[in-house]
């Protein structure tokens, strides 16, 4: 008996679901791109500074005058106490292959958020002088980052709008209402690599700029899946 209601119950479900899908409106899914490109206007800069030594006492010690040079400047500079902020701090012993001895190690970088881009070389002067030995890297951004993201937003529907009708006008059918809207949009700031103060300084030596700031583009993703009528 257990066996035979089963195959009923199977039977009944294939019946079920036969009668309901021809019942489904038939869809189009596409992936849309939209692309905003602009100058940046503002930066988050990494710096840090880094001492080893025999004396892991000493060692903090070198690194905490250091850093407390730094955000002495930063404060002189009248930047806000949210722009800049500590990112890393370390103290660890390792073996020094030159010596052939273990040293301590002492390092902390501090992000920096720069909202005019324009003074860039008066701060990395002002920071050199101050006694960082090492640029941990560079991310472009701009101010009117929500704004161009909307833009971007917009900009992508209507690439899959396009999509979709170059595909449904192919196919002779005309296209629907949107029924789903799936936001596929992933965040990434260019970024500068690490340069050393060494590498830094011969910079400095030159007389091309230090910084090009190029361009930087928002971009939104999205898929959309449309009724087909």
């Amino acid at each position: 008996m257990k066996k035979i209601a089963l195959l009923v119950l199977v039977f009944v479900g294939s019946i079920a679901q036969a009668q309901v899908q021809p019942n489904q409106q038939p869809q189009i899914n596409v992936s849309g791109e939209g692309k905003i490109i602009v100058a940046p206007d503002q930066a988050d800069i990494t710096v840090g500074f880094s001492n080893k030594g025999k004396d892991a006492n000493e060692v903090k010690k070198i690194n905490d005058a250091a850093i407390d040079k730094v955000v002495k400047y930063l404060k002189s500079q009248k930047l806000a106490q949210g722009d800049y902020q500590t990112q890393r701090v370390r103290l660890n012993r390792e073996y020094d292959a030159s010596s052939k001895k273990e040293v301590y190690a002492a390092s902390q970088t501090i992000v920096i958020h720069l909202k005019d881009i324009t003074k860039y070389d008066e701060l990395m002067m002002g920071l050199n002088d101050a006694g960082i030995n090492s640029i941990e890297g560079i991310s472009f951004k701009t101010s009117k980052q929500e704004q161009y993201e909307s833009e971007a937003r917009v900009k992508a529907v209507a690439d899959a709008n396009k999509k979709a009708t170059d595909y449904t006008t192919a196919l002779g059918q005309k296209l629907g209402k949107a029924v789903m809207v799936t936001d596929n949009t992933q965040t990434y700031y260019p970024q500068v690599m690490r340069m050393s103060m060494m590498e830094k300084s011969m910079a400095a030596d030159s007389p091309r700029e230090t910084l090009a700031i190029g361009e930087i583009t928002i971009t939104a993703n999205v898929n959309i899946s449309y009724l087909l009528n």
